[in-house]
């Protein structure tokens, strides 16, 4: 078994057992027709029905289900890479939250005010959405440096700021959208312009956006940058051994400063392909918490940016067609289940390294009997 192939593993069985047990639970509580059903609705919600579709049925039963699977992945993509990079110096980005929040208000500022063509105005506002996400992570950044203030801490405090600066403040104050002709105000801030939003690849057969590709080559550009460019090979030093980094000439607090704001600029994307793609504004809350589930994105991907992709890819899946599930009265959280499940699988990594190491042992030939000779 490859190098590779062991590393993945634990990853990949954690999945199948949280899967494995979710549906037991679902057996216990109902019966085994409706466990098996909803499973089943789960995946054709995340990846097309394929039996409508190859009874009869329209394009729409695929592209629409793919489309909101592929946005789910995008979002949990891109806060993913925010937790792994923030790991590969050493520092655990819990921060993600804040800095998606404050992300998506820069795209929906730049995307409501900004009046340029399509072709300058969705870089501008990925582009401040990135800024704003790295200036925030960037707080942390100095603290750590600094002052020595763990990123734990700070990344947590950071939160519930950006909570409280832009849905308690800044979204229903300064920000709010008012409705023409009268002064009534709605939800959330304005309406970002025609030529911020991003393109649908499939026309109106599904949701899927530019978000998606942006996710990928972010992902690749990452892994890219880890193990291709000296800057990256100095990142990964850094968090394998920061004194020997310094050592070598390294400049570590360099190093980790720029690994936590792109940390910070990944989350911040993601809140820019939310708005941009698909609430087309800031609305009064961001709703799911993707900035949390990055991490167990990361960790599941075992803070590899391919491998936590193909996790975010297999859990956008799912996610999509958790709706689904209740059309069999089975709730809609039990994806998020199957999530937090694997995440806890997976903190047991030696434990599941130990048992393939065991398995994968070669037998050792029993020794041959040495044969005394006898002395004159």
């Amino acid at each position: 078994m490859g190098e590779r192939a062991r590393q993945a593993l634990p990853s990949v069985l954690s999945v199948l057992l949280a899967l494995v047990l979710c549906w037991i639970a679902i057996a216990m509580t109902r019966d085994v027709d409706t466990a098996t059903r909803a499973y089943l609705q789960m995946f054709w919600g995340g990846v097309g029905n394929w039996p409508a579709f190859l009874d009869g049925g329209p394009v729409s039963a695929l592209t629409r289900p793919l489309g909101e699977a592929a946005m789910k992945a995008a979002l949990l993509t891109l806060t993913g890479l925010s937790v792994a990079v923030a790991f590969k110096v050493g520092l655990f980005n819990i921060g993600a939250q804040g800095q998606m929040i404050l992300g998506a208000l820069a795209a929906a500022v730049v995307g409501a005010q900004l009046n340029v063509p399509a072709v300058l105005h969705i870089p501008a506002a990925l582009a401040a959405a990135a800024l704003a996400g790295g200036t925030w992570s960037g707080i942390a950044a100095a603290l750590r440096i600094r002052r020595g203030v763990h990123e734990v801490i700070s990344t947590i405090m950071l939160n519930w700021v950006a909570v409280s600066l832009v849905d308690n403040w800044l979204v229903i104050g300064p920000l709010k959208a008012v409705a023409q002709g009268q002064q009534s105000s709605i939800t959330g801030t304005a309406e970002i312009l025609s030529s911020a939003q991003l393109p649908r690849l499939l026309g109106d057969l599904s949701r899927l956006n530019l978000g998606f590709p942006l996710a990928l080559a972010a992902a690749v550009g990452v892994d890219l940058w880890l193990k291709r460019l000296r800057v990256g090979f100095e990142t990964r030093a850094v968090g394998l051994g920061p004194e020997a980094a310094r050592t070598a000439g390294v400049p570590v607090a360099w190093r980790t400063g720029q690994a936590m704001v792109l940390a910070g600029a990944m989350a911040g994307l993601a809140g820019a392909v939310l708005v941009l793609g698909t609430e087309g504004r800031y609305p009064g809350t961001l709703g799911a918490p993707y900035g949390f589930d990055g991490i167990a994105i990361a960790l599941i991907g075992n803070n590899n940016p391919l491998g936590l992709t193909v996790a975010a890819l297999v859990f956008g899946v799912l996610r999509a067609g958790g709706t689904r599930m209740q059309l069999l009265g089975v709730h809609k959280s039990f994806p998020e289940l199957i999530q937090g499940l694997a995440l806890l699988f997976v903190a047991g990594r030696l434990i599941w390294l130990a048992v393939l190491r065991r398995r994968t042992r070669p037998s050792v030939a029993p020794a041959a009997p040495v044969v005394e000779v006898p002395r004159a």
